[in-house]
């Protein structure tokens, strides 16, 4: 009896799969099926965090009804304009811009009261800064104490946010950390960027992130999250924005492509292990060949107003929101054109 002949497995595949009838036989405008959701967002708690291109998520997602989670409001005195200046409405709550997996694991340490840093204050003209949110007060508080109540406030939102949050949505920035030789503690910037702090080679390392690092950072994260949050679930992006600059000895362009492939290696890695971990292609849809650099400002690392919308198009078309109020609407109302980088204030050491 003759066995029936196997069908290739390339046979019937969509023209998604193949890269000329998806890619060189279409304009980048035209390109389809880039992102299938996993779960649906009717109606769900969505807070954010990351790197800078996550402030572009976050404000979108409000622009566009989704319920989004905002714990650490602005003062009511603060004018509308000044409030993303000193961190608010840009996350869902005031800590800045979170760019690796070790920065995220350490701020719910923190806020659980699990780890406290022993670099606990910079200093620049007699004025204080958070070591770990250098950003957040441009001209620093008048005291520790001053610091250190603004801190705890902080914290608590931290604490609220894992709680309530239905979906947490974190963009994955960076592998390379400036880390404490003392404790570990990793900072959002090298200490003495913009004069804030002082660096101390006795104190302070270069980490370049390798990916079981990361894949490890990011799966205690997670798995902490769930511990008071067990129904919580994830979307994961990568920032398309590249390096401003490179500690690790190589050349800035291999330098970002390292960090990028890193970053998307974990984060396909952990949406394909877990059903209740998402993947959004925010990264390839922006900084892939295909797109032409046409998204990029012309310093070609700033990603255009035009590219963000783009980006979020293929995203609402699986996500479609039924303009729901969100959690807090004072937030929603606020449109900045106002992007929160602390590693921009590496471009000082360029000139």
């Amino acid at each position: 009896m003759t066995e029936p002949k196997a069908v290739n497995p390339y046979r019937n595949l969509g023209a998604e799969a193949f890269w000329k009838r998806a890619i060189s036989e279409k304009s980048p405008f035209e390109l389809e099926n880039l992102y299938t959701k996993k779960f649906d967002l009717d109606d769900l708690k969505i807070a954010t965090a990351g790197s800078c291109f996550a402030q572009h998520i976050g404000r979108v997602l409000r622009e566009n009804g989704f319920r989004y989670l905002d714990f650490e409001r602005a003062p009511r005195r603060l004018p509308p304009e000044e409030r993303a200046k000193y961190g608010y409405g840009i996350y869902s709550a005031r800590y800045g811009n979170i760019y690796t997996a070790r920065q995220l694991l350490q701020m719910f340490r923190r806020a659980y009261g699990q780890f406290t840093p022993k670099e606990h204050a910079w200093t620049k003209g007699g004025r204080v800064f958070d070591p770990f949110r250098p950003n957040i007060e441009p001209e620093g508080f008048g005291s520790v104490e001053e610091m250190e109540a603004h801190r705890a406030s902080h914290l608590d939102a931290v604490r609220k946010m894992f709680r309530w949050a239905n979906v947490f949505v974190f963009t994955m920035g960076l592998t390379e950390s400036w880390l404490s030789r003392e404790d570990g503690a990793v900072f959002p910037v090298v200490p003495g960027a913009a004069g804030i702090g002082t660096f101390d080679p006795g104190r302070h390392e270069f980490r370049n992130m390798a990916a079981s690092e990361v894949l490890a950072d990011m799966k205690e994260a997670i798995a902490a999250i769930r511990e008071v949050n067990p129904s919580c679930r994830f979307l994961l992006t990568i920032s398309p924005v590249p390096l401003v600059a490179t500690a690790s000895g190589n050349h800035v362009l291999p330098a970002t492509m390292y960090s990028k492939s890193v970053l998307r290696a974990v984060a396909g890695e952990l949406s394909d292990s877990d059903e209740n971990i998402d993947y959004f292609p925010s990264y390839e849809i922006i900084a892939s060949h295909p797109m032409r650099g046409m998204f990029f400002q012309p310093n070609m690392r700033e990603v255009t107003e035009h590219g963000v919308n783009y980006v979020m198009t293929h995203f609402t078309r699986e996500h479609r929101p039924q303009q729901n109020t969100t959690v807090a609407e004072e937030a929603a109302e606020e449109n900045f054109d106002w992007t929160l980088c602390d590693e921009e204030k590496l471009e000082a050491f360029a000139e």
